[in-house]
């Protein structure tokens, strides 16, 4: 793909240089470290298996985290050049549209799994202590909270080309990352209520579920790897024909 490692650098290094990113990310370290603390201290009794997963997509302190960082670091990706005009310039030279929009998620992406590896950090951490982690349940639960990432980023950079203001980009994404999150929830609770046509579409998108059925557990599932590769491949497609229209604009 012309121009893909060209773009990918580019953004990384912009995301590394830029002051909004690293506030982010001293900021995740820190919740982060509060909430493994919290959970190994208060909730599971010193179990630090359970403690890793739980900030690792166990609880919702995570999913707080993975609802508000993808939307806030991709705002700017398109929006932000659009307005300046250096979106223009990108589109004008021998880098293909699939390049740049592929090119920003996985540099979107790579960051945030640079931000979620903080938490494999901890258990180095406590095995230096003594008491060593289940390796293979950390590693899976790392590998998705990456995958849920770079889905909710690649919503984030649809959003971004659509608008012209990040933060109403960054605000649509939003939602839209919690419309995936608590629709199931919905249709779970009002599984008699609801159509079965209904249910089968809710499930489909079942963000969660799909997290908690496999990457959790140890046990990687390809099926599950695959619904969110899928998911994450056609919103860029997406994003990908929304900068496209915008050669005839």
């Amino acid at each position: 793909m012309r121009g893909l490692f060209a773009i990918y650098r580019r953004e990384l290094a912009g995301l590394f240089l830029a002051p909004l990113a690293w506030i982010l990310f001293c900021l995740t370290l820190l919740y982060n470290a509060f909430w493994f603390l919290h959970f190994l201290e208060k909730q599971t009794g010193g179990e630090v298996n359970t403690a890793l997963t739980l900030v690792l997509g166990g609880s919702w302190s995570f999913w707080i985290l993975t609802l508000f960082l993808p939307p806030l670091l991709t705002m700017r990706m398109i929006s932000e050049e659009s307005r300046t005009g250096m979106l223009e310039f990108i589109l004008t030279s021998p880098v293909s549209d699939a390049a740049v929009i592929l090119g920003k998620a996985l540099a979107a992406t790579t960051f945030l799994g640079l931000v979620w590896l903080s938490v494999p950090l901890y258990g180095l951490c406590v095995q230096w202590l003594g008491a060593p982690p289940d390796w293979g349940i950390v590693a899976t639960s790392w590998l998705g909270a990456v995958l849920v990432c770079a889905l909710f980023s690649s919503i984030g950079l649809a959003f971004s080309a659509l608008s012209g203001t990040p933060l109403i980009a960054a605000f649509l994404a939003l939602v839209f990352n919690c419309i995936l999150i608590f629709l199931p929830l919905f249709g779970r609770s009002a599984r008699g209520l609801a159509e079965k046509p209904l249910l089968w579409t809710i499930e489909k998108v079942d963000v969660l579920g799909h997290f908690q059925g496999s990457f959790q557990t140890g046990a990687l599932d390809s099926a599950h790897v695959v619904f969110f590769l899928a998911w994450t491949a056609a919103v860029l497609f997406l994003a990908v024909r929304i900068i496209e229209s915008r050669r005839w604009l």
